[in-house]
């Protein structure tokens, strides 16, 4: 395993490690297991294209407006 070395906040590191100390696992874990899905985000995009290419058949119907896309 590599070590690496990052900065932050005094702040925001001490309350990653009360986050982390409820949770029952270390500040290490939990970047650990951040890192991973960060790294699997890739494939997430990858995952959405390719959906959006099974499903480029679908039609609304017609263009909407913004205003009508985001009426209440």
């Amino acid at each position: 395993m590599k070590n690496i070395t990052l900065s932050a906040d005094e702040d925001l590191i001490e309350k990653a490690r009360s986050v982390a100390r409820a949770q029952r696992r270390t500040l290490n874990a939990a970047f650990r297991d951040w890192l991973t899905q960060f790294a699997a985000s890739e494939g997430d995009a990858q995952s959405f294209d390719a959906l959006m290419r099974r499903l480029r058949h679908v039609d609304a119907g017609k263009r909407y407006t913004r205003d009508e896309l985001n009426e209440r």
